[in-house]
């Protein structure tokens, strides 16, 4: 899934799922040391728990974050197989 960002740097995420769990996660754009952390920290875990551990997150002074924005792509995600 391709999910455009909001009010961050990176201006993409793409990512694909398998079994409900994240197993491949690219930012595109943003702080690319953190993102590629942030990429590999989550692979190969539970959307569920992905969002548990990612919502929420500011970047300074901005009311979200790439980690958030990913929740967001994942939480998009799930609605898109109801």
């Amino acid at each position: 899934m391709k999910y455009k960002t909001h009010g961050v740097c990176s201006q993409e995420i793409n990512f694909e799922v398998e079994d409900n769990k994240l197993v491949q996660v690219q930012f595109v754009g943003g702080c690319s040391g953190n993102t590629q952390g942030v990429a590999r920290l989550v692979e190969g875990m539970d959307v569920d728990e992905a969002i548990r551990r990612l919502e929420g997150i500011q970047c300074g002074f901005r009311p979200t974050s790439c980690p958030d924005q990913l929740a967001e792509a994942l939480k998009q995600y799930k609605e898109g197989l109801q």
